[in-house]
């Protein structure tokens, strides 16, 4: 088992091709992982809504984001730099993401319920 060092750069993106988001998990252990997620004109399919069992805590880094949760209020809209903790089984989906630009998250996945920071 190794724990070399290995440097790599976040924002070294790769070409987005075809409808999908890119997603590449960064690092990963028992019960978590990290991703990033490269969006471009990216939306959750119609009707679709995520619904998972581990927390996810997010941070947009660059572009622009709406998020839609399961509770009829409209988009809130993600800026570089804001970040959020969703909780397991909380029903959500991206609404939009910048058609202009890309738009990179990191997600923090967590089997472990995670705590807000005050």
């Amino acid at each position: 088992m190794s724990n070399a060092k290995k440097t790599a750069n976040l924002f070294s993106l790769p070409a987005i091709s075809g409808d999908a988001e890119q997603i590449a998990t960064l690092a990963s252990a028992a019960g978590m992982r990290i991703e990033r997620i490269v969006s471009h004109g990216h939306s959750s399919p119609a009707d679709f809504w995520y619904d998972q069992d581990e927390d996810e805590w997010v941070i947009l880094l660059t572009g622009a984001a709406g998020l839609t949760f399961d509770d009829g209020n409209p988009p809130q809209t993600l800026q570089p730099g804001d970040y959020l903790l969703i909780p397991a089984g909380e029903r959500h989906r991206v609404a939009w993401t910048a058609p202009d630009q890309e738009t990179v998250w990191l997600a923090i996945f967590s089997s472990t319920p995670m705590r807000a920071a005050p």
